[in-house]
């Protein structure tokens, strides 16, 4: 085995034209892979707490805004105009061009620490479908006796790290195409498995179960919070705009890339929201108000074991393609920057190849600033999902603090700055309406987050992930 050693320039924000191949299926593949994730299993939860007269509602008023808004993106990904202009790479390169340098240091701020916190969330779910295999062959095994069947969350978390680690070192987005389809198609199939049991247990006991305030509390106050956390899941539930950018460099064009994100978006949402009010909906009426945190590993079911592992086991490999597709802007942005910075640096701009041995035709690219940086970032974020293994609380608190600048403001703004909309204009005061009424429920979301995190660090066993 040798080596070659071969001088490369990181470049996070250009991008060959022959690498942007994708269509308007391979884009709504990356939307739904991004899209349906950790939320869809909080589902049953989020509705039980609304209640049958909201809950719903809640969900397809979230699902119009982010179309909305994904639209007024799609047409920031060139400037000035959305057909003809130069292209915006990034979120924050589109954020640059039209709103200027003082909206970037809020806008990054915003973009990857949500991202970021996505990452965590995935640690954190996946984990928990690991613990919930383990579980039920368990409970099976032993004749539903929960000796021995309980686990800690932190050995399969780190498990999961290991897991991104290899895949971390796929070059970028342009090129896990196939790792977005292997995630949609699981996130169909334990979409469908966890559809298929919650509608068994409602036909078991044929009643519509549940009410219209959703579930009762002793405690006014308590009542409160889950309803402010079942927002938060729901917003959690409907992120993407912070990779929206980066999915739309990915399409050819002709036609014109805008074009072909709005019916990416249109049929990525439309798919994702039939899912989620079928999912929703169904497991609230089989549960009613004790639906679990989970469906999946909340003890809502053991039987068929099987098929319950089938779906958990689907649950890891959409999280595992899902994982990088958030992952890799942060990568590139890092990346980029450590390379701006220190140009000179033989380590930071050299990738080694390594031939493979018995095959002197096939090498392996091996770059050490991408090696190291993508294992200290995952090992971090692995080491906060340990910490924080409270799945509903660390869900719902990403997706409040996520969705209002990134879904909602910075495209509203981008887009009034595009068109130069003024203030005498009605549809001005519309759009600052719509911005006003999502700040306030993405903030009223993070005090039920972060309470419900407090509450559970006061009471859970350490390194045990909660449900």
């Amino acid at each position: 085995m040798g080596t070659e050693r071969r001088a490369v320039v990181y470049d996070a924000e250009g991008g060959d034209d022959h690498e942007r191949q994708g269509t308007v299926w391979t884009a709504t593949s990356h939307i739904v892979a991004a899209v349906v994730g950790s939320g869809v299993l909080a589902l049953a939860w989020t509705v039980a707490q609304l209640g049958w007269a909201v809950g719903p509602l809640v969900l397809l008023g979230f699902s119009c805004v982010t179309y909305y808004t994904s639209t007024l993106l799609a047409n920031c990904y060139r400037y000035p105009d959305p057909v003809t202009g130069s292209v915006n790479r990034e979120y924050i390169d589109a954020v640059r061009c039209y709103l200027g340098r003082k909206s970037v240091l809020l806008c990054g701020c915003a973009q990857y620490v949500n991202l970021w916190g996505t990452l965590v969330g995935y640690t954190i779910t996946a984990s928990t479908s690991m613990i919930a295999v383990k579980r039920v062959n368990c409970f099976h095994l032993s004749g539903f006796s929960t000796t021995g069947c309980e686990a800690s969350g932190s050995t399969y978390m780190v498990v999961f790290g290991l897991m991104q680690l290899l895949l971390s070192q796929l070059p970028s987005l342009h090129n896990i195409a196939w790792l977005s389809v292997v995630a949609v198609a699981t996130s169909f199939g334990y979409s469908f498995i966890s559809l298929g049991l919650c509608a068994a247990k409602w036909a078991s006991h044929g009643n519509v179960r549940g009410t219209l305030a959703g579930a009762g509390i002793d405690a006014p106050r308590d009542k409160a919070f889950n309803v402010l956390l079942a927002l938060g899941n729901i917003a959690f539930s409907y992120t993407f705009a912070d990779v929206l950018i980066e999915i739309q460099d990915t399409l050819k064009s002709p036609p014109a890339e805008n074009k072909t994100m709005k019916r990416a978006s249109l049929y990525g949402l439309s798919m994702t929201t039939v899912f989620y009010l079928l999912l929703g909906c169904t497991g609230y009426a089989a549960f009613g108000n004790d639906a679990p945190g989970n469906i999946l590993t909340g003890y809502a079911f053991y039987e068929p074991y099987w098929l319950v592992d089938i779906a958990n086991v689907c649950v890891i490999v959409h999280l595992a393609g899902a994982y990088q597709v958030f992952a890799q802007p942060i990568f590139a942005r890092l990346e980029s920057y450590v390379a701006c910075r220190w140009p000179d640096s033989k380590i930071i701009t050299a990738t080694y190849y390594v031939r493979v041995p018995g095959r002197p035709s096939t090498s392996v690219p091996i770059a050490p600033l991408k090696l190291v940086l993508r294992t200290v970032i995952i090992m971090f974020t692995t080491l906060v999902a340990m910490l924080l293994p409270f799945f509903n609380a660390v869900l719902g608190l990403i997706g409040a603090l996520g969705f209002w600048p990134l879904s909602v403001y910075f495209p509203v703004a981008m887009h009034v700055a595009r068109l130069g909309i003024r203030r005498s204009e009605g549809r001005w005061w519309l759009l600052q309406a719509m911005s006003f009424v999502c700040l306030l429920i993405s903030l009223a979301a993070s005090i039920g987050s972060v309470q419900d995190i407090v509450h559970n660090l006061k009471t859970a066993t350490p390194f045990k992930t909660v449900d």
